[in-house]
């Protein structure tokens, strides 16, 4: 269901980030240089780009602020990071990707303390969600920002907003991160998300040899993920199990249906007999498998009723015919849409699978009115995978991806055709 609105969006002009400190000049100098020699580096900047929205992305050798900016005259989007110096291998140049709203860019030293990023614009735009990733594995500190199409009167708007914060007497004050779960946009009304923590009671899902079952790290998962839903404000939440039970998979989705969720989201880590298999990934319901792999853990997952000794429920052909129908003229699209807005926020995050959204006959999915998606966090037979699962900060950072995918999806609903 599409929901109209009209946008709201704060934005910041880019600043002088350095503050002008008392005491004599030398002083001042001294202290001027020390905070410079403190700014990071901009390492890269890239920027890719479809009909339906943008992406940039400015690599950074460590964290540090930003800020963004509406201008016209010709239509820009300007973002500044905090940086004393800038090494980046094509400081201008065309996105890559597709055409869309972005035309170019331009990557300059805008002062000692600042790299700004000039993206032109071919159609109105605005930012949906900036924020700032720290280092991970051998990715850089990272600053992401999405972009989406504006009308003519957002844009108009967010230029004289930003004209009249250049002119107030206060100062400006730096962008800070978009929370996970949060946007720049509003939402009309509170989806509701019903999270399910795959496995539980008997069924403890993937166990490795040292005993650490799927069910307990999907459990923990998703309440870290509640957590960040709830927090952001836009959402309410619901979850399928919040302790160590056992529910059938058609009472998992009864569930869903029963509370008329807007969504539904299983969550797993599973386990294969090739230990190389790695990478987060996430389904999506279809009667064919994208390959051998996606019909075994589909398989294995429905298969959970019969060893925990429950059969699947029987239904009558005509109605296995309607609910089928239904997904395929509706849900289906829903559900691809969502699961593409998950992976579109894992992927700066975390290690997907080869070709992340993937389809598989997974009987947890087949609600015929709610979208419904499966996210594979990774495998526990898998060395690296495992050694993440268990990861404070890995499941903090993909608990945060995962709540920014599920945000966007909602926000591309809002969206006008």
């Amino acid at each position: 269901m599409l929901r109209h609105f009209h946008r709201l969006i704060t934005s910041i002009v880019a600043v002088t980030f350095l503050v002008a400190p008392a005491g004599p000049a030398g002083a001042q100098d001294a202290a001027q240089a020390a905070a410079q020699l403190a700014l990071p580096n901009v390492m890269d900047v890239r920027v890719t780009v479809t009909p339906e929205r943008a992406r940039l992305v400015v690599d950074l050798a460590a964290r540090t602020e930003f800020s963004f900016v509406s201008m016209s005259g010709p239509d820009r989007l300007a973002v500044d990071v905090r940086a004393a110096t800038m090494s980046v291998p094509e400081p201008s140049g065309k996105p890559g990707g597709e055409e869309g709203m972005i035309s170019e860019y331009l990557v300059e030293q805008a002062g000692p303390d600042r790299v700004r990023t000039t993206l032109t614009l071919s159609a109105p735009a605005q930012v949906q969600q900036a924020y700032v990733l720290a280092a991970f594995e051998d990715q850089p500190a990272r600053l992401v920002v999405d972009i989406i199409p504006a009308t003519a009167e957002e844009f108009a708007t967010n230029v004289a907003k930003a004209l009249e914060v250049s002119t107030a007497v206060a100062p400006a004050v730096t962008a800070s991160s978009t929370p996970a779960g949060g946007s720049e946009l509003p939402l009309a009304t509170k989806p509701l998300v019903v999270l399910d923590p795959g496995h539980g009671g008997i069924d403890s899902g993937a166990e490795t040899a040292k005993g650490i079952k799927e069910k307990d790290i999907v459990l923990a998962f998703t309440l870290r993920l509640q957590e960040l839903l709830v927090d952001s404000g836009r959402f309410d939440v619901a979850l399928t199990r919040d302790d160590d039970t056992f529910l059938r998979l058609e009472e998992r989705v009864a569930l869903a249906r029963a509370n008329k969720a807007d969504i539904f989201i299983s969550i797993h880590a599973d386990s294969f007999q090739q230990p190389q298999i790695r990478g987060a990934s996430v389904y999506t319901r279809d009667e064919n498998a994208t390959d051998v792999l996606d019909k075994v853990l589909a398989d294995n997952e429905n298969k959970t009723d019969v060893i925990a000794g429950f059969s699947m429920p029987q239904m009558a052909p005509q109605v296995v015919d309607i609910l089928l129908d239904l997904m395929r003229r509706e849900m289906r699209h829903h559900s691809f849409s969502l699961a593409q807005s998950i992976v579109h926020q894992l992927e700066p995050s975390v290690e997907l699978r080869r070709f992340p959204v993937r389809q598989a006959d997974f009987f947890v999915l087949q609600a015929p009115d709610v979208p419904s998606v499966l996210v594979e966090l990774g495998f526990l037979s898998n060395a690296d995978d495992m050694a993440n699962l268990m990861q404070g900060d890995w499941q903090d950072r993909t608990a945060e991806a995962l709540a920014r995918g599920i945000s966007t999806y909602f926000d591309s609903l809002e969206m006008p055709e």
